[in-house]
């Protein structure tokens, strides 16, 4: 009786606690190819591998697979995937989707589809899967409407912000390469006013020198004017003095 009652216990939990159980990995499966999406739920399994990284521009290609439980009557009514990419990081928009309706009951369903990422989107993408199916317990028939379940996937790269770096180490080249230039030209201008400095002294110096020189050539004119008035003038007086009487 008690085994009864703990079995039914059981079956009671299970019953209220039958919701969509989801455990995101991201572990590598390829080159350049990541497992984002790993979900057990009653009745299925559901993988979801994509790329891993890619740009602005570039392809997205998204693997996604459903797998019936073993010895589990499951109807799929119909699944949608969506991939949304955000604009500049922040506005969400759609990238593309996977969907299909009425999948085979007990069989593997895979899917393969690529995108190309719009210009402009940038940072992680985000995947939404909305699911409608129905699950057979025996007698029991469980329905599960529009279950969503999201998780993170592919990043892209931010090709505006990678220009914006590109400019700014350029802007910080040119920049230390002219404050460079700048003091070199200092340097220059230092140089230039000290030898400025320095023939202006010597041209005061040559200045000084010229006058002295005029000085010592006014007076060499003047000694000669007085040495040849003296000379004339002694010629003179000799030339007039009388002649002595023998």
């Amino acid at each position: 009786m008690r085994t009864l009652v703990k079995l039914s216990l059981i079956l009671i939990v299970c019953i209220l606690t039958l919701s969509m159980v989801c455990r995101v990995r991201a572990q590598v499966v390829g080159d350049n190819v990541k497992n984002f999406f790993d979900s057990e739920m009653p009745g299925l399994s559901i993988q979801a591998n994509a790329t891993a990284e890619t740009r602005p521009g570039g392809t997205l290609t998204v693997w996604l697979l459903i797998i019936p439980q073993p010895e589990t009557k499951v109807h799929v009514d119909s699944f949608r995937l969506d991939v949304y990419g955000f604009l500049n990081g922040t506005e969400r928009v759609s990238i593309g989707n996977v969907n299909d309706s009425n999948l085979p009951n007990e069989a593997e369903s895979d899917y393969n589809e690529t995108f190309t990422v719009p210009d402009g989107v940038s940072g992680v993408t985000f995947g939404e899967i909305t699911l409608t199916y129905s699950i057979s317990l025996g007698a029991l028939e469980l329905t599960f409407p529009n279950a969503v379940s999201g998780f993170y996937m592919t990043h892209i790269e931010d090709t505006l912000l990678e220009s914006l770096q590109s400019q700014l180490k350029d802007l910080n080249g040119s920049y230390t390469q002219l404050k460079g230039d700048y003091s070199n030209l200092t340097n220059a201008y230092l140089q230039l006013n000290q030898t400025y400095l320095q023939l202006q002294q010597n041209y005061t110096s040559l200045q000084g020198s010229m006058g002295m020189l005029d000085s010592t050539r006014s007076v060499a004119v003047v000694l000669a004017i007085t040495t040849v008035f003296f000379v004339i003038s002694t010629v003179f007086m000799v030339m007039r003095r009388p002649k002595e009487s023998w």
